[in-house]
């Protein structure tokens, strides 16, 4: 079998290429000057600014405090000015936020445009907004010389990865610290298990199984009277590919992140070449759900990737009540298999992580990481294969949705871009999928054989 270090192929080079990175700026830049501009190592107070007052936006924010360090919450923004007022007010009840919040009316900015607001107050970013809008948060943070935390993906489409590289390539020019949202690549189990897979425990990597099989998030569906379309989407967002990307991204990217860190062997570049995929609508759509407004998400998808040296991800995730489910992810090598946390040689040796008491899950870990970072003047850059595990899922998508066979150059370059980029957003702009003449939007699903992606 032809070794992964054989990977960096013609179409890696040439994605290097368009991308204007230089390879060897992975390895070596000078963190340390840069660093202590941004924000001054040590134990000074380090002002932060949450973009997206969701539930993950306010447990993103109970995470980083849990590192127990000298911060101050200072700005809150969201698209939605009602929602960063209400999670302002939930966070000063909570006991956890005691002697960590600097509220004031003034730094509580709703809008559009409000993570700029926001971005300029702080010290370090926390960007857990939609989905859609990461890609442009994240290059301002970084333009703006701030340390940023941003939540997976990097983004729903082709045009949101390439602005994500941009801004990854900007962040490491600037030595600032980039913590992604793939929290699994912070945590001490992965970290062994995949660390003993790479150590050829059970021989070359020949393919890699990857789930998310659940029954499905919950949909809100209700909207307001007189609310403006955009503004139930974006209150909604989960259920709009064009804010999330679909489940296979904003979800199961997770899983898709782990089979590119196995396939990698330390390349957070790694990224299959080619893919093959199909998927569907049966489930989440009326009138099996018991409300028109469910979005244009299909339920289930499957696709199957296929990485430069000749290796296979098998990817698979549905939505669907009353099937079987799994999260988690196998490994198949020439001399033997294994499933998260465990390994099994053919000769029978198995290995599993021991059992530690005490161990940090990793979305309180990779705060952990980044906080010790900043501190110490310590690179940390998520970016890289946050960003390409990101376009690995939007691979996903275009196959799926198109049942083509999608190569990784062409979609770089010419994927289907889906949210309204360098458009000027506001509550009377018509969203990008309106609702049919039936209140549904069963039109806007895609249909294989017909959905071009590169349109």
């Amino acid at each position: 079998m032809q070794k992964h270090s054989n990977c960096r192929t013609k179409s890696r080079r040439h994605f290097l290429k368009t991308a204007g990175i230089i390879s060897a700026g992975l390895g070596s830049f000078n963190i340390l000057s840069v660093n202590r501009a941004a924000h001054a190592v040590g134990s000074d107070e380090i002002k932060i600014a949450l973009i997206g007052c969701g539930g993950r936006g306010l447990g993103s924010v109970f995470d980083r405090f849990a590192v127990g360090d000298n911060v101050k919450l200072i700005a809150l923004a969201d698209v939605i000015h009602e929602t960063a007022i209400r999670a302002a007010d939930l966070l000063r009840k909570d006991e956890r936020t005691k002697g960590k919040l600097d509220l004031s009316e003034n730094h509580l900015f709703g809008g559009f445009n409000a993570y700029k607001n926001a971005i300029d107050l702080a010290d370090l970013v926390l960007i857990v907004s939609p989905p859609a809008f990461h890609p442009d948060h994240y290059l301002y943070a970084v333009e703006k010389g701030k340390h940023v935390f941003i939540e997976k993906p990097f983004g729903v489409d082709a045009e949101g990865y390439r602005r994500s590289m941009k801004a990854n390539k900007i962040a490491e020019e600037k030595g600032l610290t980039v913590c992604g949202g793939f929290q699994r690549r912070h945590e001490k189990n992965y970290q062994e298990w995949i660390e003993q897979i790479h150590q050829g425990f059970i021989g070359d990597i020949i393919a890699t199984r990857v789930y998310w099989n659940g029954a499905g998030a919950k949909i809100r569906g209700v909207r307001g009277d007189g609310e403006p379309e955009i503004r139930f989407q974006v209150r909604d967002w989960y259920f709009f590919n064009w804010l999330s990307g679909d489940h296979i991204l904003e979800q199961h990217c997770h899983n898709i992140d782990v089979g590119n860190w196995i396939h990698g062997k330390g390349d957070p570049l790694t990224h299959p070449i080619s893919c093959i995929g199909l998927g569907g609508r049966q489930a989440r759509k009326t009138p099996f759900v018991p409300y028109n407004e469910c979005g244009n998400l299909f339920d289930h998808h499957y696709v199957e990737y296929q990485f430069a040296d000749g290796t296979i991800m098998h990817s698979q995730c549905r939505q669907i009540p009353g099937c079987w489910n799994s999260v988690t992810e196998k490994v198949q090598g020439t001399k033997g298999s294994g499933e998260t946390n465990w390994l099994k040689p053919n000769d029978g040796n198995r290995w599993e992580i021991p059992k530690r008491n005490g161990r940090r899950s990793g979305y309180v870990q990779e705060h952990i990481d980044q906080t010790e970072a900043i501190r110490n003047g310590n690179k940390l850059h998520d970016g890289w294969h946050s960003a390409t595990s990101t376009m690995t899922a939007v691979m996903g998508w275009l196959a799926t949705y198109s049942g083509k066979e999608i190569k990784w150059d062409e979609a770089v370059e010419k994927g289907k871009t889906l949210f309204p980029y360098d458009q000027e957003l506001t509550f009377d702009t018509p969203a990008p999928i309106l609702p049919g003449p039936d209140g549904t939007y069963e039109h806007a699903v895609a249909i294989p054989g017909r959905y071009n992606p590169f349109e």
